[in-house]
């Protein structure tokens, strides 16, 4: 009977309780939409530095990742091939070398991110060989040919087809140095790739560091972000005792993981704005929906209506208009992030040079997560409770005859 008697007084004033529940509609559907946008944009970012290089997960030596030298290198054998390969989330693993040294053509010398892959399986851990600008990329990790970022080219001032030399101190200690031949170029996005990369083969630049049957890390790629936690867990206990570790992405690169976390915060500040007014909408509403039928409250009590009762109806009426501007709003915002994730929004020009330089993609895509809708139509629902408490409070303590003469 109170649900059908709130309901009834929703609807007495119209245009009230119309522009209230198309207040929380807005509300909720650009909170929703935003918040997809984020974590979308977050989650295609992430994916996007993990499969061009880094990996997932990377098995590493206890202290590489913040002293990396070769003599923190380890031996890729039969063991580790098969701790990699008993974990069903793992969908690909290669090992690398990375080392510095230094490239030389003709009387120029730049120095250079030596970034050794094996070209069989490195395709199932990461894009980077995708990522071709202009010539080939080698078959096989035993050639003397290279591929280099396209800037690093045009600064040694050298061309595909050239011959360069490469020299760096090995494993041992002793400095080596080999003849390449420049095959191809790499454009990915990443200025440190793009100015300093010389990718070679894994067994040459074994032989090029004296690291014979050494890398210095496995990069491993899975089928879901979310797998990470537990992939990690796994490894690190199989890995007990060897001196090795699994580190996840945002160890591996932390300032992409800081940049995500203060774009985080300046959303959710901006959300909290948003709520927040919406909220003193609401109590605006109800407040006035009370104030203005205090004499029909007061006529209500003294006739026998019990205190409790009036307040429930009150609060069922908050609860009524808040479920429908929730219900809307879900629906347009699914519509909307629907949409953007299927066609993501491609910056151009200054803006996608400006997303380039922090490290991200000039791209915003959303997500359907249902965690998203959850937690704004929860959050919306507390603050609709939390409004409605000081009207809900001046009706229980309306006095029935203070209501009947109230003016």
């Amino acid at each position: 009977m109170l649900i059908k008697l709130a309901w009834r007084n929703i609807w007495r004033n119209k245009r009230r309780s119309i522009i209230t529940i198309l207040a929380v509609t807005f509300a909720v559907m650009l909170s929703i939409a935003m918040r997809g946008l984020q974590l979308g944009t977050y989650d295609l970012n992430i994916r996007n530095a993990v499969e061009l290089f880094s990996g997932y997960l990377q098995i590493q030596r206890e202290g590489y990742q913040t002293s990396p030298t070769l003599h923190k290198s380890f031996r890729f054998d039969k063991k580790i091939r098969k701790i990699c390969e008993d974990q069903p989330q793992i969908i690909g693993y290669t090992p690398r070398i990375v080392g510095d040294g230094l490239i030389s053509f003709r009387d120029n010398s730049l120095g250079a991110a030596i970034l050794a892959i094996d070209p069989q399986t490195e395709p199932a851990v990461s894009t980077l060989l995708k990522k071709l600008n202009a010539g080939q990329m080698f078959a096989s990790d035993t050639t003397d040919e290279i591929v280099v970022g396209y800037k690093l080219l045009k600064n040694l001032k050298t061309a595909i087809g050239d011959t360069v030399v490469v020299l760096s101190q090995g494993f041992d200690g002793s400095l080596g140095n080999l003849k390449f031949r420049i095959i191809g170029t790499l454009k990915t996005g990443a200025p440190e790739l793009d100015q300093g990369a010389v990718v070679m083969g894994l067994s040459t630049a074994q032989n090029l560091l004296s690291m014979y049957g050494r890398i210095s890390m496995i990069a491993i790629s899975l089928a879901r972000l979310n797998d990470i936690d537990a992939v990690q867990k796994q490894l690190n206990d199989a890995l007990s005792g060897s001196k090795l570790t699994t580190l996840r992405w945002n160890q591996i690169m932390p300032e992409l993981q800081q940049a995500i976390e203060m774009d985080n915060i300046g959303g959710k500040l901006f959300l909290a704005i948003l709520l927040l007014v919406v909220a003193f909408g609401i109590t605006n509403t109800v407040l006035m929906s009370v104030t203005e039928r205090f004499q029909e409250f007061g006529v209500t009590l003294a006739i026998g209506m019990p205190q409790k009762k009036l307040v429930s109806l009150v609060f069922i009426e908050t609860i009524l208009m808040t479920l429908v501007g929730l219900a809307f709003g879900n629906l347009l915002a699914m519509g909307i992030n629907a949409y953007l994730t299927q066609h993501p929004i491609v910056f151009g020009g200054e803006y996608a040079e400006l997303y380039q330089e922090y490290g991200f993609l000039p791209q915003l895509q959303s997500t359907l997560q249902p965690d998203i809708f959850i937690n704004i139509t929860v959050v919306v629902l507390i603050i609709a409770l939390i409004a409605c408490l000081y009207p809900l409070a001046k009706v229980y303590r309306l006095a029935p005859l203070k209501g009947i003469r109230y003016t």
